[in-house]
């Protein structure tokens, strides 16, 4: 009977084991970890094997005559692969966590070419991901987070790509300046399209500056814009109305509420405008880098 129970404790760590593992998969499919068909197929084929296992374990409780060291290789065995597995959703998480800081460091270089934006992407990414927490459980199904902060992180990568003269012009720009500065999200697309697992964020990186009322700078109908575009456009107007700029003062909290709302269903999304409208002043007010001057 013991033999028994050793193997049915065996069988439950395994069901543990492939809930994690399935999980750990779908965690993975971000812009850090994301592989390509080979890596998928070797994933599934590790989950089929975790499965076929606990059919074994099943079968021998129920039909085989398990000795002390047959229920021993069972339970050693399910200990074995949630160790192993425990290992390896921790090396993929801290990898994770040091690439991210790395990215956060080069952005803050690209950000520094230009004193009106210090920090401004730090500022967004930190928003992005306060709005997203507060996004309706049925649109973050379709979002990866780790992706979404990153394309947050990344939304001005672009603006490697443009002059100093005008990233740095201490008034607005002109016409042909600001036709210049427009192409700043297909330059960033450019730059991180050799990154082939990057390339799920790049129409969120292109079309971050599309309004809703298909009059943005591609002029792309409010529809075909992806969701997640929509989310860094809210949170990056939220930064640009509240941070300091070169030719014009930081507007406050209640500013920028106000005129959010005024632009909800023309320029930004009405529903993630409210979101934002919703989240309490002090947690808004939290996602501030120590760089930005608001």
């Amino acid at each position: 009977m013991i033999y028994i129970v050793a193997i049915a404790l065996g069988a439950a760590l395994m069901v543990t084991n492939i809930v994690r593992y399935i999980l750990f998969i779908r965690k993975t499919k971000d812009v850090l970890s994301s592989g390509d068909k080979k890596d998928i197929v070797w994933e599934y084929i590790s989950l089929v094997l975790l499965i076929f296992f606990l059919i074994g374990y099943i079968l021998v409780a129920v039909l085989g005559n398990p000795d002390a060291i047959m229920a021993g290789i069972l339970l050693g065995g399910s200990i074995f692969v949630a160790i192993v597995l425990t290992l390896m959703i921790r090396l993929v998480k801290t990898t994770k966590m040091n690439s991210l800081d790395i990215a956060e460091t080069l952005i803050g270089v690209v950000d520094a070419r230009d004193p009106n934006l210090n920090g401004h992407s730090r500022y967004v990414q930190n928003l992005t991901m306060l709005l997203y927490e507060y996004l309706p459980a049925s649109k973050k199904i379709g979002i990866n987070e780790l992706s979404l902060e990153y394309a947050a992180l990344m939304h001005d990568v672009g603006k490697l790509g443009i002059p100093e003269s005008i990233l740095n012009k201490p008034a607005k720009l002109d016409d042909e300046e600001w036709k210049v500065m427009k192409t700043h999200p297909r330059v960033g697309v450019e730059i991180l399209n050799s990154l082939p697992s990057f390339r799920e964020i790049l129409p969120w990186i292109e079309y971050h500056h599309e309004r809703v009322d298909g009059k943005g700078y591609y002029s792309i109908p409010g529809d075909e814009i992806p969701y997640p575009a929509r989310v860094l456009a809210v949170a990056d107007t939220y930064s640009a109305i509240t941070m300091r700029r070169s030719y014009k003062d930081p507007r406050t909290h209640e500013d920028a509420i106000r005129i959010m709302k005024e632009v909800a269903g023309t320029q930004l999304d009405k529903d993630i405008v409210d979101i934002l409208c919703s989240i309490p002043k002090e947690k808004l007010m939290a996602c501030v880098p120590d760089t930005v001057e608001v």
